[in-house]
């Protein structure tokens, strides 16, 4: 028997009597959320879904590391495991190319190409 008092350690989304919420309640919950704050209309597949948060946390993620200047190729692996994810090509759907990201990567583009230059 579950101790009620403790929380389900491998769940995110908890109910009041910290028992995990399936993939499927913790969905409606924040769909329910999104057309309270009128994100998402009152019925159909319109408007802003549970799922763009993995999207969102994906690009996100992408962009603080470029920010730092990290060797995002070495930290997909840990993006795509974090996201479940068996292999980078399964994280792919969630990158999108944001003007901030192009213009780190034109930049550091820019600055392999003068570094490469000044080699003899």
């Amino acid at each position: 028997m579950r101790d009620l008092g403790r929380p389900d350690p491998e769940a995110f989304f908890l109910r009041r009597d910290a028992s995990g919420l399936t993939v499927r309640s913790a969905s409606e919950a924040i769909r329910r959320l999104l057309r309270q704050l009128g994100l998402k209309p009152a019925t159909g597949r319109a408007g802003a879904r549970p799922y763009k948060f993995r999207h969102a946390f994906a690009v996100h993620r992408l962009t603080a590391w470029a920010n730092e200047g990290v060797d995002i190729h070495t930290k997909l692996p840990l993006l795509s495991a974090y996201l479940g994810h068996l292999n980078i090509i399964g994280t792919e759907v969630y990158l999108k190319a944001t003007p901030h990201l192009l213009e780190l990567a034109s930049t550091r583009f820019a600055q392999q190409l003068r570094g490469a230059s000044q080699t003899p």
